[in-house]
C-alpha cells in the first residue's frame, strides 16, 4: 500500500502469480501531493545554493529546510534514487515509479491502470515462498512432548513419499474451546518452491519416553 493517495498511471507488475524482485518497479503514481512536495524540494535546494556563500547560520538554515523537504519525500516512501534525480534535473516529475520493498510472488493484485487509488489501500500482497509455515493441531494431552525448537517431519499428500524437516517456531499460547486443540507453526525451506500455500501436510514428532513401553501390533 502506498502512504499517499493518487492515481496510477502505469501498471508494470500486472498478472497474480507474477514473480518480483526486491527493488523492481511495481507502479508509476501521479499524486498532487507529491508534485508540490517536489516543488518545496527545488525551492529548497535553490535556496541552499544561493546561500552556499553565506553566514553560518544563513546555510544552517537553508541546509536544515532542504533535509526536511527530503525527509517529507522520503517518509513517502520516494525512492532516494528518485530524490537524488530530481535535485539534479532541477525540474518536477509528473509520475513517481514505486519499487518493491520486497521480493517474492504476487500473490493478490487489487489494482489497474488509471485506477484512483487512497493511502493505506491494498494494492499488492507479495510473499517469499522460498521458507513457508506448516500449521497443525495438537492436541491438549500431546503438547507436553511439543517445544519450541524442536525438529519434525513433514508429509504432503499432494508429494506422495517425499518428507521434509522442519522446525516448530510458534506454539499458540491459547487453546481452542472446541476441538482442544494447541495451533503449532513449523517453518521449512522451499527453496525448490514445490510446497504451495493451502496445500495439506501432515507433521510428525518424535517423542522420547521415561520409562520401557509395552507395545503390541494393531491387529492382536
Amino acid at each position: 500500500s502506498l502512504k499517499v493517495d493518487g492515481w496510477v498511471e502505469r501498471l508494470t507488475v500486472n498478472t497474480t502469480g507474477q514473480h518480483v524482485a526486491l527493488g523492481a518497479p511495481l507502479l508509476a503514481l501521479y499524486s498532487p501531493m507529491l508534485v508540490a512536495a517536489q516543488e518545496d524540494l527545488l525551492v529548497a535546494k535553490r535556496l541552499s545554493d544561493q546561500l552556499a556563500g553565506a553566514g553560518e547560520v544563513e546555510r544552517a538554515n537553508a541546509q536544515e529546510l532542504l533535509s526536511s523537504a527530503r525527509a517529507r519525500l522520503a517518509y513517502w516512501d520516494v525512492p532516494a534514487a528518485e530524490v537524488a534525480a530530481i535535485e539534479s534535473e532541477g525540474r518536477t516529475r509528473r509520475t513517481i515509479t514505486f519499487p518493491s520493498r520486497g521480493s517474492g510472488h504476487v500473490l493478490e493484485k487489487r489494482v489497474v491502470e488509471g485506477q484512483r487509488v487512497m493511502a493505506g489501500e491494498p494494492l499488492f500482497r507479495i510473499a517469499d515462498l522460498t521458507s513457508v509455515w506448516v500449521e497443525a493441531e495438537i492436541f491438549a494431552q500431546d503438547m507436553p512432548s511439543v517445544r519450541l525448537g524442536q525438529g519434525v517431519s513433514v508429509e504432503f499428500e499432494t508429494l506422495p513419499g517425499a518428507r521434509r524437516r522442519a522446525r516448530v517456531t510458534f506454539i499458540q499460547p491459547t487453546m481452542d474451546a472446541q476441538s482442544r486443540t494447541v495451533r503449532v507453526r513449523a517453518e521449512l525451506s522451499n527453496a525448490d518452491r514445490a510446497l504451495r500455500p493451502g496445500m495439506y501436510a501432515t507433521l510428525r514428532f518424535t517423542v522420547t519416553s521415561g520409562a520401557a513401553t509395552l507395545s503390541v501390533p494393531r491387529s492382536a
